[in-house]
């Protein structure tokens, strides 16, 4: 991407971070757990793609960075795949998530519960502030904790915003443009009256996650959350319709290629 930053994109809102201080992974998932868990329901959450890597191969990681609590983004069939892999990393995830990310497997002593404008200094060379997201509201557990967190990773000379599932809200794009982000990996899949009622969460659009990026004055974007549940996502050509007239750079990426 720059410099000594580098991505992967996992599938779905995953990514594997290569950068000068240590390599990092944003939301996983790398099972077919969610098949398993919907085999017969409405919306069976067949994979539409391979994982592009098993868990196991993804060693040597810093940290493990989950933006919230659904299995998608938190997965029960990948977690403690990277845990063994990964002894040393850490695993960060919203406070208000905690209990289901040690159900999910996570060790306790390396788990790091955040909340809206924390920020985690425990990964040298590294700083990661986390940012509320709406999913498709912003929403807080009892103690009024961020059940949806977006991340920014400061690293190498880089801004780099991870908004996990969200939609627009009043003052992302005010507080992406303070923290001076300089690439957003935003989901595209949208929303609609169906996948709503069906207790399916949406999403930004591409017009929407484009326009999020020029109203922050963010350089680049990389679309995710398409291409791997067929009830849940938007093509490749109707994302490239959108962003090739917005003006913005912007990577659609393919899964498993460094970018």
């Amino acid at each position: 991407m720059e410099n000594d930053v580098s991505f992967r994109w996992l599938g779905q809102a995953g990514f594997l971070l290569e950068t000068g201080a240590g390599r990092f992974v944003i939301d996983p998932y790398l099972s077919d757990s969610l098949a398993v868990k919907y085999a017969g329901k409405k919306f069976p959450h067949i994979r539409m793609m391979p994982p592009p890597v098993a868990a196991e191969k993804l060693d040597n990681l810093a940290a493990v960075l989950c933006t919230h609590g659904h299995s998608d983004h938190m997965d029960p069939g990948t977690l403690p795949a990277l845990a063994e892999a990964s002894p040393g990393c850490l695993f960060i995830c919203p406070e208000a998530e905690r209990r289901k990310a040690l159900e999910c497997g996570v060790p306790g002593a390396r788990l790091v519960g955040m909340d809206a404008q924390d920020v985690c200094r425990k990964i040298p060379g590294a700083g990661i502030t986390a940012l509320p997201s709406a999913h498709e509201s912003l929403e807080t557990d009892g103690a009024g904790r961020s059940m949806y967190l977006g991340y920014i990773i400061n690293v190498c000379g880089m801004r780099i915003y991870h908004s996990g599932d969200c939609t627009p809200y009043d003052g992302l794009a005010e507080q992406l443009r303070y923290y001076g982000v300089d690439a957003a990996f935003l989901p595209v899949n949208g929303r609609d009256d169906v996948r709503s009622s069906n207790g399916i969460a949406g999403n930004f659009t591409a017009a929407e996650a484009a326009e999020i990026c020029r109203a922050a004055g963010i350089g680049t974007l990389i679309p995710h959350h398409f291409g791997m549940f067929d009830f849940n996502t938007v093509s490749v050509s109707e994302i490239e319709d959108v962003l090739s007239e917005c003006g913005l750079k912007y990577i659609i990426p393919e899964a498993g290629i460094s970018y």
